[in-house]
């Protein structure tokens, strides 16, 4: 499915919007270039696609205007932004925003088809997290977790985890390869005597990945954004 999905490229510059459609056209994918916001959205809320691929700065309307219009209307199209914002607040905001993932320009085209490929494969080939609503549970890898009971194994084995590397493990792997800032982890992870702020998601993760033991980098740090569980 992968070489048949449909992109949308949202990008005001011509050269770099006909750089992106000549790498994607060269993989196999179908390209459709828009070069403002809000051509974007009337497009979008008359046709379906895979991906979008969308620019920060953009006339008439900003990329963050766009996905939040999107996500407002409960639309979950996955969004990649490319752009030229790169201070670690921006990239925080963009993914706050709903993006799925960020890349930056000046861009390397391999870098940009595998953020594409991992994408894809997330929304539209089969999840790296997969759910059974009948049993309650979560799986990656060699990972599972049954939410009623609380239960957790590696390799078959008991992991014993607090209850706040619990939640953070749970919304690492629902939203697999996904990068999730600490403030959303935050968010997350609060509740009913779990007591979680920004400074204290690096600590849990820490003892998340101890005992985790040699798997522990499965889970990627993102300098300056957050976390997210790597790609099977």
């Amino acid at each position: 499915m992968t070489k048949l999905a449909q992109i949308l490229v949202v990008e005001d510059e011509l050269e770099i919007s006909r750089l992106i459609e000549m790498i994607l056209l060269k993989k196999g994918y179908s390209v459709v270039t828009i070069h403002d916001g809000i051509s974007a959205l009337n497009l979008l809320k008359n046709k379906n696609f895979d991906l979008v691929l969308l620019d920060w700065m953009l006339p008439q309307l900003s990329g963050i205007d766009v996905i939040c219009e999107l996500r407002k209307n409960n639309n979950q199209i996955p969004v990649i932004f490319i752009t030229a914002k790169t201070q670690p607040e921006d990239i925080v905001l963009g993914l706050e925003s709903g993006a799925d993932d960020y890349l930056t320009k000046p861009f390397e085209s391999a870098i940009l088809l595998a953020r594409v490929e991992s994408v894809l494969r997330r929304y539209h080939i089969h999840k790296k997290s997969t759910m059974t609503p009948s049993f309650n549970r979560l799986s990656y890898r060699s990972l599972s977790m049954n939410l009623d009971t609380h239960e957790v194994s590696l390799d078959n084995a008991p992991l014993h985890l607090t209850r706040s590397e619990f939640r953070i493990l749970n919304e690492l792997i629902t939203n697999c390869e996904k990068v999730l800032t600490r403030d959303q982890l935050v968010e997350k992870t609060q509740g009913e005597g779990v007591n979680v702020t920004n400074r204290t998601i690096d600590t849990h993760v820490f003892g998340l990945r101890k005992k985790l033991g040699d798997k522990s980098d499965w889970i990627e740090t993102i300098r300056g954004v957050g976390y997210r569980l790597m790609a099977e």
